[in-house]
């Protein structure tokens, strides 16, 4: 009886190893280089320095693409304040259990500069995704959106 004890004991032990080793990270592409680390909030107040050069962000993961996996909305530094990293369909899938972790993402800054029309179509595929109401009267001037195109994703709890 004891022995059947230890090995259950023993059985339960392995599993909860097992468990906790993959609970810990998940790495996408190349995974993200620690090395390059930069506040979101200096990657935007110089975005023409990061669009040639690699760099590293991190941020809470707050939204992701429910179709594809293919984008991930992170929190910032600062309150109130998102980026989305977006890789090509396909190229890497972030699961929908990525929301809540922090993740790393090393790559370039891209920036698309949006006419009035274009901010329109814009809002409105947002608000559609995120199925609220959007009044196409309430813009009036053009946006600048910026996207984080990553090479290598680190996903932590």
């Amino acid at each position: 009886m004891k022995l059947f004890a230890f090995k259950k004991r023993l059985v339960l032990l392995m599993l909860l190893a097992s468990w906790q080793g993959q609970a810990g990270e998940a790495t996408f592409g190349s995974g993200a280089d620690m090395d390059k680390l930069v506040e979101v909030s200096t990657l935007l107040a110089s975005p023409e320095k990061y669009q040639n050069e690699a760099s590293t962000i991190s941020g809470k993961v707050v939204k992701v693409c429910k179709k594809r996996g293919c984008w991930m909305d992170l929190a910032t530094d600062k309150k109130y304040q998102t980026l989305t990293i977006k890789v090509p369909d396909g190229k890497m899938v972030f699961p929908m259990s990525a929301v809540g972790k922090t993740a790393y993402a090393t790559g370039t800054l891209s920036e698309r500069k949006l006419d009035v029309a274009q901010t329109r179509e814009y809002l409105a595929h947002r608000a559609q995704e995120n199925q609220t109401r959007f009044d196409p009267a309430s813009v009036s001037e053009g946006m600048t959106v910026y996207r984080f195109s990553p090479q290598g994703v680190t996903l932590s709890d």
